[in-house]
């Protein structure tokens, strides 16, 4: 049963510090923290799979099966599970571990898409006598898209047993943006040394979802009690308001006018999604003559296909066929201050959206356009 709920083949390491970290602490505690994410598969085999509980079940075409497959083996995924674990489930492991050594209750993992599926998590937290949840959705921004989901999938598998105390949307934590602002800092001190002749801009990005996900709907959507979804949408603003703190305290080193959004990674799916996209920022970058790109993804925590593949493969090749130079901030993987970000929310989640005065600006000071004609944010 420890398998199930502490990761994929090869994390006995991560699943012992994790186990041995809690036994020390109480295993009976009542009170504990869950941290939930998208969940990726362990073998290029299980993409379909995967794909499927992606998708709600809805079938997906061979074509886009292979072109997932070959993103995914692109990044190291193979056929047989890999000692190391891919690095979405990695990394959440590790974090998990860190926040577990900064707290002073125990911490389970849950994903929405993969093992250890939500359900199988909360079982297992069941079994161990945790009455109460403070749950974490490691998507800093707000979205029912992705959020919503993550709270039906809790609450079908909590049902009236255990007290939830859901955390959503904590984009604008001053941690989470100090955290931000230190890579970024260090990738701008880099991308200036290695490029000292170079017109440089920053490019904050956020993963983008269906226009159709993000408008209002007529009345609040609600499951086993708790409100899955509140109108307008908050996503796209987040989103910006996470980068445009991130700029503010980057002021010194980034002048505003050098400073970007776009929505990354849209869908195969029909339909717009939310724009602009990379593709064509960088592009218009380069034609307003900047010749070096340094890219931050703001709405990931951790190192994952949308960040190892997008950016740092086909993003890399656009810019090269552009005749520009792009570099990206490491990612927050585990960053010191993001673990402490985690464990403030965790233990005082009413200051998660508090933000210091001195760097709140506003999100259109880095945005000259963020969303498709007609759609509003």
């Amino acid at each position: 049963m420890e398998e199930i709920v502490y990761g994929v083949v090869g994390f006995a390491l991560a699943r012992k510090a994790i186990k041995d970290t809690r036994a020390q602490k109480n295993q009976k505690q009542s009170d504990a923290i869950l941290l939930l994410a998208h969940g990726t598969p362990d073998t290029l085999g299980e993409m379909a799979e995967y794909l499927r509980l992606v998708t709600g079940g809805r079938g997906v075409p061979q074509h886009v099966v292979e072109e997932l497959k070959h993103r995914y083996a692109g990044i190291g995924l193979r056929d047989e599970p890999t000692a190391e674990g891919p690095h979405l489930t990695r990394w959440t492991m590790r974090q998990a571990e860190l926040l577990l050594q900064k707290t002073d209750k125990p911490v389970y993992v849950g994903m929405r898409n993969w093992r250890p599926f939500i359900a199988d998590t909360v079982e297992q937290m069941k079994r161990d006598a945790v009455d109460k949840i403070t749950a974490i959705c490691l998507a800093p921004q707000n979205s029912r898209t992705s959020v919503g989901l993550y709270k039906r999938a809790l609450m079908d598998a909590v049902g009236d047993t255990m007290q939830v105390r859901f955390i959503a949307g904590w984009a604008t934590h001053p941690l989470l943006i100090q955290a931000f602002e230190e890579k970024m800092r260090t990738a701008l001190h880099t991308a200036r040394a290695l490029h000292p002749n170079a017109k440089i801009a920053a490019l904050f990005t956020a993963h983008a979802v269906p226009c159709r996900t993000i408008q209002a709907s007529a009345n609040p959507v609600e499951h086993h009690g708790m409100v899955l979804a509140t109108e307008p949408d908050t996503y796209a603003i987040e989103c910006k308001q996470t980068a445009a703190h991130v700029a503010g305290k980057l002021r010194d080193v980034l002048p505003p006018q050098d400073a970007y959004f776009s929505f990354q990674s849209q869908g195969m799916s029909g339909g717009p999604w939310l724009g602009p996209t990379v593709e064509d920022t960088l592009a218009a970058l380069q034609q307003s003559g900047y010749t070096h790109i340094v890219m931050q993804p703001i709405g990931f925590v951790c190192d994952h296909v949308e960040i190892l593949y997008d950016i740092d493969i086909a993003f890399q090749q656009l810019a090269h066929n552009l005749g520009i130079t792009l570099s990206r901030a490491e990612s927050l993987n585990e960053s010191p201050t993001l673990i402490a970000a985690l464990a403030d929310i965790a233990l005082h989640p009413d200051h998660r959206s508090q933000v210091p005065p001195s760097i709140s600006i506003s999100a259109a000071e880095i945005v000259t356009h963020s969303l498709p004609e007609g759609v509003s944010a």
